[in-house]
């Protein structure tokens, strides 16, 4: 099973970093050993400095696939979630002026917070789905998959000329503007539509 994650893939984030809006999907990986699931705490790590919370629609891959053409991609996955991609933001911007590769900042243990997974024929479309994340009870960030760069088809055919796809893995589509950090003893309450999908604390 592979965590597979799009970066910038929301005009709104990439503005708040400055940056410039991709041409393709730009994609990086996190080990299993990330995963955070039911609802379990995560523990903030203590060395790792400033960690930020990014909320995104997940997608689970339901058979294997290589080099998928788009028209073809909505085959390849049958259910939905809410996941948070955890970012050591103090490591990522020290990574990012050394040029240096910054997995680091991604990947580390606990750091994709993951929700149950419903049938995607559970929402009424999919390419209009809004998705929030709460913060201590206060809304935080907010986002519609309609606002992506690029939608679950593009991402999934992008990914798969370059990495073969197979049942189980998960795919981050990426997070809205409004990111933040966590603190110990905050909760953080996840929502596709009204349907709450993510409950829990940092400890």
């Amino acid at each position: 099973m592979k965590i597979i994650c799009v970066g910038k893939n929301y005009i709104g984030h990439v503005k708040e970093f400055g940056g410039t809006v991709p041409t393709a999907p730009l994609f990086f990986l996190k080990p299993d050993t990330a995963l955070t699931v039911r609802n379990r705490p995560f523990f903030l790590p203590d060395h790792l400095g400033r960690v930020d919370y990014e909320v995104e629609i997940l997608i689970r891959i339901c058979k294997v696939g290589k080099c998928i053409q788009e028209r073809f991609a909505h085959t390849y996955y049958d259910s939905i979630g809410l996941g948070i991609d955890f970012t050591a933001r103090d490591v990522q911007s020290r990574c990012r002026e050394k040029g240096e590769p910054w997995e680091i900042c991604k990947g580390f243990d606990g750091s994709a917070a993951v929700s149950k997974f419903v049938p995607k024929t559970h929402f009424t479309d999919i390419n209009n789905l809004n998705f929030s994340l709460l913060l201590n009870g206060e809304t935080v960030q907010q986002g519609n998959t309609a606002d992506m760069v690029f939608n679950f088809d593009k991402i999934i055919s992008h990914i798969s000329q370059f990495i073969t796809l197979k049942m189980g893995d998960i795919i981050f589509t990426g997070t809205p503007a409004g990111i933040g950090a966590v603190n110990i003893n905050d909760r953080l309450q996840g929502f596709i539509e009204d349907e709450k999908f993510l409950d829990f604390r940092i400890k």
